[in-house]
């Protein structure tokens, strides 16, 4: 047998740009580049082995230099989501505070089941050089590092003590990574002695391989089953999750829906399933949806879930499908999704699904009343939307109206990017989605910093389409750091920075809770310096438009929608990433989903506020369900 002598390192390096995935012929490479920032837990491993493959073997496994261990998992996430989940990149960081810096990042990955590969640097397997720099000691287990703590939020977690442990554990490891239903963040935490060591690798290791994802078809009985309920459906109404993006469904349901009439609702994840303005489509459901998808999903008979993992924001905390006997339909590549709600459960991939439905189905359709009723009422949102988008707010514009702006200059197969803060609901409710992957919205973990990072991910995955990142000021000073990457790296993106100085979603929150938006602005602490004061003085004089300039970036401000309008012409013919910055009024609220969120309210307490909220809980809790 022959072998190949390389460190476990460059082993690494070497496994990984020869792996590929397929689905339906078309084969993708799986590990497209890595993101590192370098210290003396991966400089002499990971980080040689990719300088060596820079000099020796250009476009292998190209390496990109980072900001912050967190970001740049954020940035491979980005780009998984953009490339369906058939493509990633892998993330290298030292040991300590390096590593547990990327945590976050993989708990964002699972729980979004997007496939990044990290690579954390870790203490040394011999213990030769007894307690290292950045190393955290347990006095009742001596083979615990600060890497364990990726187990929880890792589908797939190892740690390499000996060459020889290293193949199987990468055939492992991306076996997850090409699992749909598996996938997430995977980690292989690499001591950094162990990273630095050669060993004899037998040479099939690095022959290309290809991993195929499967496109699961229904099993014959649950698909009868599925059918049964929707042919008896009188008000069914389909709601589109993330699976119907990724598994590249969108054209089998538009089909589906053409032929039935049934109306489609959309997830976070799932926006986009259809462009906003087919007469199918009601738009975004649940707690931050609109009033047309909501008003059916409270009058529904049959629930059609298609690759959603029903959050509490689509059911809005299980009170948005009201009908007393409502069943659900749930079509999943995973079961444990599947079986929510106690629906019928149909375990198959959504696009082999909807096209065995839609072959079942034929012939049967909703009433005409019915479908036009959904039509009329995604008609009344609409002009709702066009009156957020032009309502002339003033002196400061509100933030639904930069939402407006931003989305009519943009292109069709433009991407916008967000992920927490007030903005990811006005744009699930009020976006107007013309492609499958023109709106990338984080809300599995609502993660304050991952837009720019993000955005940056999905530019390098899409470098053809213009990337729009919408960030609050909140957010923004979460992680801004990959600006820097983006100018270094000649990635162009256009971030719209909305300034409201403050936590504008949690001050709404706070507000409707009774908790009179208690710390969530930004000012100065006043009054008695004895007893501490409280945090409502003047507004900081922070001026984040001169940070982002400092980190490299181009910046226009602006007041006026107007001003908006010209600075995003100005910075969409501009080839380097322009930061756009935009005071807006917090306290202008975008259009009511008529829906509802739990969030639990002090029972008792000596605020009127407070005491008012309570009661008000107290009346909405009555609506939530178990669908037993």
């Amino acid at each position: 047998m022959s072998t190949q002598r390389l460190t476990v390192g460059q082993a690494i390096v070497r496994f990984l740009a020869a792996q590929r995935s397929e689905r339906d012929g078309v084969e993708h490479k799986l590990v497209e580049g890595m993101f590192g920032i370098f210290g003396h837990g991966n400089v002499a491993g990971v980080g040689q082995a990719l300088l060596e493959a820079e000099l020796h073997a250009p476009g292998a496994m190209p390496y990109h230099q980072g900001r912050n261990e967190q970001g740049m998992v954020h940035a491979a996430t980005g780009f998984a989501r953009m490339r369906n989940r058939l493509s990633t990149l892998a993330v290298t960081a030292s040991v300590g505070p390096g590593a547990t810096n990327m945590v976050t990042g993989a708990a964002l990955a699972t729980v979004n089941r997007l496939p990044v590969l990290l690579l954390p640097g870790d203490v040394f397997a011999t213990r030769a050089a007894g307690t290292v720099l950045q190393q955290l000691e347990n006095p009742a287990s001596a083979d615990l590092s600060v890497n364990d703590v990726f187990r929880p939020v890792s589908r797939f977690f190892d740690r390499i003590n000996r060459p020889e442990q290293l193949p199987e554990s990468l055939l492992a490891a991306l076996r997850v990574l090409t699992d749909p239903v598996e996938t997430g963040a995977v980690t292989l935490a690499l001591p950094q002695d162990v990273q630095a060591e050669a060993h004899d690798w037998p040479s099939e290791l690095f022959e290309p391989r290809v991993w195929h994802v499967a496109r699961p078809v229904p099993e014959p009985a649950a698909l009868a089953r599925a059918v049964q309920v929707i042919q008896g459906a009188r008000q069914p109404l389909i709601v589109a999750g993330g699976g119907v993006i990724y598994s590249e469904a969108t054209a089998a349901l538009r089909a589906f829906v053409e032929a039935t009439g049934v109306p489609v609702g959309e997830t976070q994840a799932g926006k986009g399933s259809l462009p906003y303005d087919h007469p199918q489509s009601v738009g975004a459901i649940g707690s931050t949806g609109t009033t047309a998808a909501n008003e059916l999903a409270r009058e529904a008979d049959v629930v059609i879930g298609i690759g959603t993992r029903w959050s509490d924001f689509t059911t809005a905390s299980r009170s948005a499908f009201a009908a007393k006997d409502v069943q659900f339909v749930n079509v999943n590549i995973a079961s444990f999704d599947a079986s929510k709600h106690s629906g019928v459960a149909v375990l198959a991939d959504a696009r082999a699904a909807l096209e065995a439905l839609a072959h079942a189905l034929r012939g049967w359709a909703v009433d005409a009343g019915y479908k036009s009723r959904a039509s009329e009422l995604a008609r009344r949102w609409d002009e709702t939307v066009e009156a957020a988008y032009s309502a002339g707010h003033s002196p400061l514009p509100s933030q639904s109206e930069v939402i407006g702006v931003v989305n009519e200059l943009s292109e069709p197969r433009d991407v916008v990017v967000c992920a927490a803060g007030s903005m990811p609901g006005d744009l699930h409710k009020l976006w107007r989605t013309r492609d499958p992957k023109g709106y990338h919205v984080e809300y599995g973990f609502s993660c304050m910093g991952y837009e720019i990072a993000g955005g940056l991910g999905v530019k390098m995955a899409a470098p053809d389409r213009e990337v729009f990142v919408m960030v609050g000021d909140g957010s923004y000073l979460m992680m801004a750091q990959e600006l820097v990457t983006s100018v270094q790296e000649h990635v162009k993106l256009v971030v719209v920075l909305v300034q409201n100085h403050g936590f504008a979603s949690i001050g709404a929150l706070s507000e409707s809770l009774g908790s009179q938006r208690f710390g969530t602005s930004y000012r100065y602490r006043s009054g008695d310096t004895e007893t501490g004061g409280r945090l409502d003085g003047d507004l900081l004089p922070v001026d984040l438009a001169a940070n982002a300039e400092s980190l490299g970036a181009d910046v226009l401000r602006v007041s006026t929608i107007g001003e908006l309008r010209s600075a995003l012409i100005k910075a969409k013919d501009s080839e380097r990433t322009t930061v756009v910055h935009v005071e807006t009024d917090p306290l202008v609220p975008s259009p009511s989903s008529e829906s509802w969120w739990d969030v639990p309210v002090a029972e008792v307490s000596q605020l009127d506020t407070t005491q008012a909220a309570r009661a008000a809980y107290d009346e909405a809790k009555r609506a939530q369900r178990t669908y037993l």
